[in-house]
């Protein structure tokens, strides 16, 4: 489960930063604007879309018992 969250982690970050290469990115020879920012709206809603995903998989993995909450320690004050 750990491999899993760490991957879907990884693939958030790999979705960001292609949407900041697409946007900082000069529009190549015969590429218009709307094509860039098709690029990257689709990146952005990839890292929209494996964050949900991410998000529920950890939800599901609570609910099954494969992991627990600990909560926060209490200080004794």
């Amino acid at each position: 489960m750990t491999l899993l969250v760490a991957l879907a982690f990884l693939a958030i970050l790999a979705s960001l930063g292609a949407a900041l290469f697409f946007m900082l990115r000069g529009s190549r020879p015969g590429e218009d604007d709307r094509q860039r920012s098709a690029r990257m709206a689709w990146a952005l809603a990839l890292r929209v879309a494996l964050s949900v995903a991410l998000f529920l998989c950890l939800l599901l993995a609570w609910k099954l018992g494969y992991i627990q909450p600990t909560g926060l320690p209490a200080s004794n004050r």
